[in-house]
């Protein structure tokens, strides 16, 4: 199951103890418990267009989507809903649903005591935050798939996530749930309808952004976040320990890292922390088994604290946000690894989630042929078989594959299987080996390809088609930040595809759709989409200095401000004012597997505020910081990536300023001097005197020119500038100031 944390007080309603006590556990494994057929029939989610609504096309569940069909026939037969929220790629919905949903007899009990309604959480985040707040509050943990029971009027009054059909692992059985459920309504829903309440008046309460007023934000603060997150942090494998096995990469967490260290004024044994913590994540999660050794690519977490057993679906979200850390730390740090990393995070979006039109798909399932992992992992004779007893013997040594195994399978628990991971560095095992290390990185890189190319040729985990906006404009922003940084021109001409696909196919008269599958725009787009699309199209403008893309970036921001912006307090909604009414509409402020939109939004508003020199933008910057203040300053951890946004308030961007035509080779070397430069907070903007008209209008750009005809870099503050730099040497002497 994916698990999300506490933030909530658990909530102790009567009627919900009373549901899950007394339960008898049965310890026989769930797979055997089901008496589950293929149904032939089917149900109304054959018309849907979301992958993870068609997965549950054929359940015998008389299943809806979130819809006025659904929604009018609860309220008029005045029964209660059965909400079950997931996606596509979750491990543990393929599980309920083959144990449960596929089931008859669960069926029978849902259709007779249920309007039962199946809610992708990628095409409806408002949806899924609004009943993942009552799920954390009943339980003290969520995750998916996310089962709740609303009242007619959608109030929720009992949730959980994973249920197995008969009751164990201190989890009741489903189908007794639903029956006891279904009576409890029919004999007593006052007493429900109370709970619904009390559990409706903490829900709305934890996702409404009012606060007493507090401090100021300050770097005092940022400073206490990262020192609190660093010991969180595991000091001897990496990444944050959590108080579980599973590790996520901690992307966020570790561009705070990298932001300290940049920063002048950070205490030196700080810095030297915060390094050791960041290249000690980076490479273990580099040598792990999260990392798809052969194909490139990320899982979305590790089962264990070694980085070695993932949970193998690859989400579209988490390529971005790790290749751009890897990108960032490769500029602070010059690590080969770090490049090398980032570069096959995005070869491999590019090959595998790129559709033909140019927008990238959600997501890779983590089970293919009904078993996680198994297109991941490999026996050692396979691969001897395929490279010969010299090179197959290298390859496993450097890898870590053995006739034992070093993954219990749980499909397969006689066999011994391998994932692949890195314990021992490329001299280490060369020396073993007595090769040079270049030989050794010739032989295991023409191993590599031969094994993937026999990976091909096996069932490949489902694909999810679906084009999220606010994906793809974080994955947007990433390949557009690698190619400048990388100098690798395809990703930014990937990044641009992308773009023009989201502007074109899933945008009309300044507003976005949130998803497009086969053709077909799914629902509207929330500040997420928004607020990611932008900082992508930014990024985009700074790697290609293409004006429509500043031009596009500024449509969507007039959009947000004219139909998010909360008037009154400041910051802005998660869902637009023509949005259909819900229990509640929300204003957040924390960054989750993504980063939040009032996160995204404060940093755009930041740079573009100084790109075009509109205070306005930045008082509504301001605004945001002061909605969300002492929220944040009483949980700093919720916000790593508003925090990012709160430090480029505070000391304010480097605006750099470039004079010259792009395809002029010295204009190039100064651009690879800035993009080999980690500045974290920083503005790029470029006036090309050849072609004036694409120029962006820009109080940055008036009035500065070519130097004795030679093209030169402004270095300011505030609009105030350094001496024009017209060699790599005095402009990397500036950017070290």
């Amino acid at each position: 199951m994916a698990i999300l944390g506490l933030r909530l007080a658990v909530l102790a309603a009567p009627l919900f103890v009373a549901l899950l006590a007394g339960w008898k556990t049965d310890d026989k494994d769930s797979h055997s418990m089901t008496t589950a057929t293929r149904p032939t029939r089917t149900n109304r989610l054959i018309d849907a267009a979301s992958p993870y609504l068609l997965q549950h096309a054929h359940n015998p569940v008389d299943w809806y989507e979130w819809g006025p069909e659904a929604l009018d026939k609860a309220r008029r037969e005045n029964k209660p809903i059965f909400l079950s929220i997931g996606y596509s790629a979750c491990h543990w919905c393929h599980v309920m649903a083959h144990e449960s949903f596929e089931n008859q007899a669960v069926a029978a009990v849902m259709n007779r005591y249920f309007v039962n309604i199946k809610v992708d959480r990628e095409e409806r985040p408002d949806l899924d935050e609004i009943y993942m707040q009552a799920t954390l509050a009943l339980n003290g943990q969520g995750g998916w798939p996310m089962s709740v029971w609303l009242t007619p009027d959608l109030q929720p009054f009992f949730a959980g996530t994973y249920f197995p059909p008969s009751a164990r692992w201190g989890r009741p059985g489903f189908q007794e749930l639903c029956e006891r459920i279904g009576r409890l309504w029919q004999t007593r829903p006052e007493a429900l309808r109370a709970d619904a309440e009390r559990l409706t008046t903490i829900v709305v309460e934890s996702l409404r952004a009012s606060a007493p007023p507090g401090p100021a934000l300050s770097l005092a603060l940022l400073d206490q976040t990262v020192r609190t997150l660093a010991r969180a942090f595991d000091h001897d494998r990496g990444g944050l320990t959590g108080g579980g096995t599973n590790k996520f990469p901690p992307s966020m967490a570790l561009d705070l890292f990298l932001r300290t260290i940049a920063r002048a004024g950070a205490d030196q044994p700080t810095r030297d922390e915060l390094r050791f913590l960041v290249e000690l994540t980076l490479d273990r999660i580099a040598r792990g088994g999260i990392y798809d050794q052969l194909g490139g690519g990320i899982h979305r977490y590790s089962t264990d604290a070694d980085w070695l057993v993932p949970h193998f679906e690859k989400m579209l979200y988490d390529q971005a946000l790790v290749s751009r850390i890897y990108t960032d730390a490769y500029q602070l740090t010059g690590k080969p690894l770090y490049a090398r990393i980032a570069r096959e995070i995005c070869d491999y979006v590019i090959d595998d989630l790129q559709s033909p039109e140019g927008g990238f798909y959600s997501a890779r399932d983590a089970d293919s042929e009904g078993q996680e992992g198994r297109y991941y992992i490999w026996r050692r004779d396979e691969i001897l078989q395929v490279l010969g007893r010299d090179d197959g013997e290298l390859f496993c040594s450097f890898y870590d594959v053995s006739d034992t195994g070093n993954w219990n399978d749980p499909h397969t628990p006689d066999v011994a299987r391998n994932i692949l991971h890195v314990p021992r560095d490329l001299q280490t095992v060369a020396r073993l080996n007595r090769l040079a290390p270049h030989e050794l990185e010739a032989r295991l890189a023409s191993a590599r390809a031969r094994l993937l190319q026999i990976r091909a040729r096996r069932v490949p985990p489902a694909r999810d088609e679906k084009i999220l906006a606010e994906w793809n404009g974080l994955m947007i922003a990433s390949l557009a930040r690698a190619g400048a940084v990388l100098d690798e021109h395809r990703y930014v001409v990937a990044a641009a595809r992308a773009a023009d696909f989201i502007l074109t196919r899933q945008q009309q008269n300044g507003r976005l759709f949130r998803a497009c599958r086969d053709g077909r725009r799914l629902a509207t787009a929330f500040l997420t989409d928004y607020a990611a699309m932008i900082e992508g199209l930014i990024e985009l403008y700074e790697a290609s200095f293409d004006r429509r893309w500043l031009d596009a970036a500024l449509t969507l921001t007039g959009t947000v401000i004219e139909r998010f912006h909360d008037r009154q307090n400041g910051g802005f909604f998660f869902t637009p004012d023509d949005h259909e009414a819900l229990l509640t509409r929300t204003k957040d402020v924390r960054d989750g597997a993504t980063p939040g939109g009032n996160s995204l939004m404060l940093s755009s508003l930041l740079r573009l505020s100084v790109m075009l020199g509109d205070p306005k933008l930045r008082r509504l910057a301001d605004q945001t910081m002061n909605c969300f203040a002492p929220r944040i300053a009483e949980y700093p951890l919720i916000g790593e990536r508003f925090l990012a946004g709160v430090e480029l308030a505070l000391l304010g961007p480097v605006e750099l300023a470039v004079v010259g035509d792009p395809r002029d080779m010295r204009t190039q070397a100064l651009l690879r001097t800035i993009n080999s430069t980690y500045l974290p907070n920083r503005v790029l903007m470029l006036s090309n005197p050849d072609d004036p008209s694409h120029n962006a209008d820009s109080p940055l750009l008036r009035d500065r020119s070519l130097v004795n005809g030679a093209p030169a870099v402004y270095v300011c503050r505030d609009y105030t500038c350094q001496a024009p730099a017209t060699t790599p040497e005095a402009l990397a002497r500036q950017l070290r100031g």
